[in-house]
């Protein structure tokens, strides 16, 4: 049985201790969010402060160029790059996810519907993260296409001659599982379809392979595992023997060949530049880039191998201790055990013991955890083959072990003491 003396010894030994004074983290907060928000890297407020106070309020409209704004979010794109498997100029931080996954998904159909224009399905999982689902619907609906929603095991069997895209994201948002990319991809290019990724839990979380996997497009987020703050700038990549046979439909003045050329014609800049848009967020985009150092300051120590390593050490002990301490109170795993199928969180399950089909009481656990310091999450599920999900994500550059065996034993006495029963635990915020 695991200790807090165990864990404690783990952490003085852990060569990536160093990283967590890279963030700001409340005193007597166990964050295990990061999944959903990162946390503030210290580097930000001053990286963002100088750029309020130098180079806009005295550079004025000259930092364009004498502080190099123009290329920055390409200049980030290949900071981002080698953590995805992306080369060098092939991706941009730009815009939102949502609307990244717009741009790509709509070129992936026009290309593999003009080389088979009887190709009129997308395919994606049922629980994929719904603005994914919202995006591929509307694009759907526009194309006169169908939108077909499967479970995981039901992808492969799934992909047939009729489907041009197959849309999926590499880590569930609410279960942590992880897909093959590779396996998976090699299976939709034997049917003749075009793959989409959502890296927005893998980016900066679990080790990346998007040209060995042979992806053709992916799209993330940047203010979860990537630290860039909240609402930062996503990021949008596309292999390159994709990257100049078709146009995004967002062909705004910054995609374009040459944006001060100032030309009525739309022509499209070359590579992956084109899927930029309009003009770049610069006081966000210099938020993303403190968020992108904390992760090349691992590379001394392994880089994404290393956090990779750490993430799996500290998920399996997390399991451990809540099936230790927390058993007979309704509590079980929704996340993978098995390493290759499990990314950077772990999601429990709640079935009040005594009332097996009546509410979870998962968001007041939730909620109770918080007040006491342990910040996780709630997902709402829809019957019983996707139940109330208690989610917690782990960040190996600010998390420790000691952090996790204390956040299970919040967890139990959360349980066993009965608090999240009080009536303060079950008012639903907007956010949860």
């Amino acid at each position: 049985m695991t200790t807090l003396q165990d864990c404690l010894d783990r952490d003085a030994q852990d060569p990536l201790r160093g990283l967590r004074s890279l963030f700001t983290l409340p005193e007597g907060v166990i964050y295990l969010d990061g999944n959903s928000l990162g946390a503030l890297p210290r580097a930000s407020a001053r990286r963002v402060g100088e750029m309020l106070t130098q180079e806009w309020g005295q550079g004025l409209i000259r930092s364009w160029n004498s502080a190099g704004w123009f290329d920055l979010p390409r200049r980030l794109g290949n900071q981002l790059a080698p953590l995805v498997g992306a080369g060098p100029d092939e991706l941009v931080c730009t815009d939102s996810t949502s609307i990244n996954l717009y741009k790509v998904l709509s070129a992936a159909l026009d290309m593999a519907r003009t080389d088979a224009p009887t190709r009129r399905r997308i395919v994606s999982e049922r629980s994929n993260f719904p603005t994914d689902l919202y995006i591929a619907e509307s694009l759907a609906r526009e194309r006169g296409l169908q939108l077909q929603l499967v479970e995981p095991e039901e992808i492969l069997g799934a992909l047939g001659p009729d489907v041009a895209v197959l849309l999926l994201t590499h880590v569930n948002y609410r279960t942590g599982a992880m897909l093959d990319m590779a396996a998976t991809t090699a299976a939709a290019h034997a049917a003749g379809a075009l793959t989409v990724w959502d890296l927005a839990h893998s980016a900066g979380a679990v080790p990346v392979d998007l040209k060995g996997a042979g992806a053709d497009f992916a799209i993330g987020c940047g203010y979860k595992y990537l630290n860039g703050g909240p609402g930062a700038p996503a990021f949008v990549w596309v292999h390159p023997r994709h990257a100049d046979r078709f146009r995004q439909p967002l062909s705004g003045w910054w995609g374009h060949a040459t944006p001060f050329a100032f030309t009525p014609d739309y022509q499209p800049a070359p590579g992956t530049g084109r899927y930029l848009c309009g003009t770049q967020p610069m006081l966000s985009l210099a938020a993303l880039e403190c968020g992108l150092d904390t992760l090349q300051a691992a590379e001394p120590f392994g880089g994404m191998a290393a956090l990779r390593a750490k993430s799996l050490a500290l998920t399996d002990l997390f399991i451990e201790r809540v099936e230790a301490c927390c058993g007979g109170h309704g509590i079980g795993l929704a996340t993978p055990r098995e390493h290759a199928r499990r990314g950077s969180q772990v999601s429990l399950t709640r079935i009040h013991p005594g009332q097996p089909e009546g509410p979870s009481g998962a968001y007041a656990i939730v909620q109770a955890l918080i007040e006491r310091g342990v910040i996780g999450d709630f997902r709402k599920g829809d019957g019983a083959a996707h139940p109330d999900i208690l989610r917690f994500g782990f960040t190996p550059l600010y998390i420790g072990y000691a952090d996790v065996w204390q956040a299970a034993e919040h967890l139990h006495a959360v349980l066993a003491s009965g608090e999240w029963q009080a009536p303060r635990f079950q008012q639903t915020h907007s956010v949860t």
